[in-house]
């Protein structure tokens, strides 16, 4: 017997930390799919995975792989409509306690890729720079820099943000 902890309690610990990551990369439409499709792929091979390896971020590691090969087939697929839709309704799932409110969502998904992989690796699954690095295939300078530019921009964007007051609301109060 491994001293490893059994499959189902990985899923137990980790699974909200990867499908945060996973609606922060792809979206909720998309999410749900490569959560599955990161389990299913850790399970064949958490029997392999060393004993004192760093669950969480292998975990993120394969939902990063999932989410590439999630929005490969989309760019590959057709979808035809007669008419684009005016705006997108998050569905219900996607609640404060499950993961992102829709206002932060949309803001989040607003950023360039690499700085919401960034930020969502980072800042949601609480994984190093040096791990972001490592799943992004930069250096941890640049790993720093993505998610702190893609914070940056939350900060400006996201009205529901809390902290510090920003240097234009500043002005505009005195």
């Amino acid at each position: 017997m491994t001293g490893k902890q059994p499959f189902e309690a990985v899923v137990t610990e980790h699974g909200t930390t990867v499908l945060r990551v996973c609606r922060a990369v792809l979206g909720p439409a998309d999410a749900d799919d490569a959560w599955s499709e990161t389990f299913l792929a850790a399970m064949r091979a958490y029997p392999d995975l060393p004993e004192g390896a760093n669950v969480e971020a292998w975990l993120v590691t394969i939902a990063h792989r999932k989410a590439i090969d999630v929005t490969r087939a989309a760019a590959r697929r057709a979808i035809p409509v007669a008419q684009a839709p005016d705006d997108a309704v998050a569905p219900a799932s996607d609640s404060p306690g499950h993961g992102l409110d829709s206002d932060l969502a949309g803001a989040v998904a607003r950023l360039p890729l690499k700085q919401r992989q960034a930020v969502a690796y980072h800042y949601l699954a609480g994984l190093p720079y040096a791990d972001v690095a490592a799943i992004l295939g930069g250096s941890v300078d640049a790993a720093r820099r993505a998610a702190a530019d893609g914070i940056a921009a939350l900060r400006r964007r996201y009205h529901g943000a809390t902290g510090s007051t920003m240097k234009g609301e500043a002005r505009e109060r005195a």
